[in-house]
């Protein structure tokens, strides 16, 4: 059997190359895995509100007139408010038909036109967070009849992010030292990372100050924490 340079010298190559292959495989088995949790709550500074004012007539543009006048008075009592134009933003606008069915005597249906219904949805970012109740009774007053939502979040949430981060890796390292311990080995030095963070929710947790009592009559609201949530991966060597 006959064999050319080449494949000596490519036979050659793999034997001196999977030793080394072999050794780094054996070296990336010899690592520990872990995922930590951190999570840090903080007061919401800001509320985002939607109202939807919602009217109905037998024309088209009688429902566009009500409801626009409607709508005007709203956005009016909002700069009232203070809230600035950035903070109002026209989020949804749709007419629709509206039919009344009734059934014919060949089985089908007939239908025929009523009237129109006109909506407008607004979405209001109300800085003033003791406020909320205010604005949310006097929209109403004003003709908002639909939707009404409360968002309550944080307009510069990296801070408590950050801390939240920290706990995170520290939650990871631990339980990397405790894996490490119990295993009888020793930690390496850290070989990768990354993160998962996850959009805040609302906590049951009242402070003195956010209690459920209205403000001269308004609404009442309760404003709770936001806790933000973070998840790293971490992965160690083992040492010798």
């Amino acid at each position: 059997m006959k064999f050319s340079f080449a494949t000596v010298t490519a036979l050659l190559l793999a034997l001196l190359v999977t030793p080394h292959v072999q050794a780094r495989d054996a070296e990336s088995m010899r690592r520990i895995v872990v995922t930590g949790e951190g999570s840090a709550a903080v007061a919401p500074d800001m509320a985002v509100l939607n109202l939807s004012v919602m009217r109905e007539a037998p024309t088209a543009r009688e429902a566009l007139s009500a409801n626009s006048e409607a709508m005007a008075k709203v956005v009016a009592a909002m700069k009232r408010f203070a809230i600035e134009d950035r903070d109002l933003q026209t989020s949804g606008f749709n007419i629709q038909p509206r039919y009344v069915y009734s059934p014919k005597n060949n089985g089908g249906q007939s239908r025929k036109l009523t009237g129109y219904t006109v909506r407008n949805s607004l979405t209001v970012r109300v800085r003033d967070i003791e406020r909320v109740g205010e604005v949310l009774d006097t929209s109403v007053t004003l003709g908002v009849n639909e939707g009404g939502s409360v968002t309550f979040t944080n307009a510069d949430p990296s801070d408590v992010i950050r801390e939240a981060r920290i706990a995170a890796v520290k939650d990871a390292r631990d339980k990397a030292q405790t894996l490490a311990q119990a295993a009888d080995v020793r930690l390496g030095p850290l070989q990768e990372m990354s993160e998962q963070s996850h959009n805040p929710g609302p906590m049951p947790v009242m402070r003195a100050e956010m209690s459920m009592a209205a403000r001269d009559g308004a609404v009442p609201i309760a404003q709770g924490e936001n806790s933000y949530q973070v998840q790293v991966h971490l992965t160690f060597a083992i040492d010798d």
